[in-house]
């Protein structure tokens, strides 16, 4: 098993990284109390390769809040890394006025600048123990993404998974969809009774679409259209993004666009899946 502790100062961007972790495989579990850490572990054990926990100063005990011995808890054998995000007190101070947050130390009624600074001194200990230490002060979302993915893989993966998926408007729309396209306006193989028994994966409707002009043109402008926006969503540190074609009945039209897409994509770029979503029901 491969474990990734991430600690750190409230308002250093732990959510974000915690994020960045699930988006890579990994099982995420947010403010678990350290003393259940051993039992999580134990739990998950030949059952996760990739675990993720988010240790903070609200789930650590306080006598010394027992930093020195976290090593200690974690069974032999288990690959762990320490990842602690850290900011300047005038970085943390400006984040939460910004965002108008109550910082977990301040619940008592101590002033932010107070909180801050008896945290950086009760987490002291697990950031000098940490095995990557990260500075956000002059980092974005996306540069921490990107950080947190380069330190994990060795380099940062800059090419997110693009899906393209076929669906039928009559048997509801995909509530995941980031694009959709619908070409229930194109000609329509049902009609030819020859056709029907077939999908857009088969020859026979292949031959009636490229009979179409307009079929090839809606092709050519989708395609143009998601390749001048791909550079710009990749930057956003998307994971994936997922395209939806659709006609009628999902079995015709939406399938051969995805699939003329899908191949076309395939000859320049990796990490292209393809779904066809009635289909995959039959």
């Amino acid at each position: 098993m491969k474990l990734v502790i991430l600690s750190g100062r409230s308002g250093a961007g732990k959510t974000v990284a915690l994020h960045v972790l699930e988006d890579l495989g990994y099982y995420c579990v947010d403010n678990l109390p350290m003393p259940l850490l051993l039992q999580l572990l134990q739990s998950l054990e030949n059952q996760r390769e990739l675990v993720a926990v988010s240790l903070d100063i609200r789930n650590l005990p306080d006598q010394e809040l027992a930093i020195t011995k976290l090593r200690e808890r974690i069974p032999a054998g288990i690959d762990a890394q320490i990842y602690f995000l850290d900011a300047s007190d005038d970085t943390l101070m400006r984040r939460y006025s910004e965002t108008r947050r109550r910082h977990p130390l301040s619940n008592d009624g101590a002033p932010l600048a107070e909180a801050i600074g008896q945290e950086r001194s009760l987490l002291q200990p697990l950031a000098q123990d940490a095995d990557h230490l990260i500075n956000t002060d002059n980092l974005s979302v996306y540069d921490l993404a990107n950080e947190v993915r380069t330190l994990l893989l060795g380099e940062a993966p800059n090419e997110m998974m693009v899906v393209f998926e076929s669906f039928g408007f009559k048997h509801g729309m995909p509530q995941q969809a980031d694009f959709m396209f619908d070409v229930r306006f194109l000609a329509n193989p049902h009609w030819e009774p020859e056709l029907r028994p077939f999908t857009g994966k088969d020859k026979p409707v292949a031959d009636f679409f490229l009979q179409h002009s307009s079929v090839t043109r809606f092709i050519d402008s989708t395609e143009r259209f998601i390749l001048n926006w791909l550079p710009m969503l990749e930057r956003n540190n998307r994971a994936y993004l997922t395209i939806a074609i659709g006609c009628t009945g999902g079995k015709h039209r939406s399938v051969y666009v995805v699939e003329q897409l899908t191949q076309r994509f395939k000859l320049h770029r990796d990490g292209i899946s393809v779904r066809h979503r009635e289909l995959d029901v039959d």
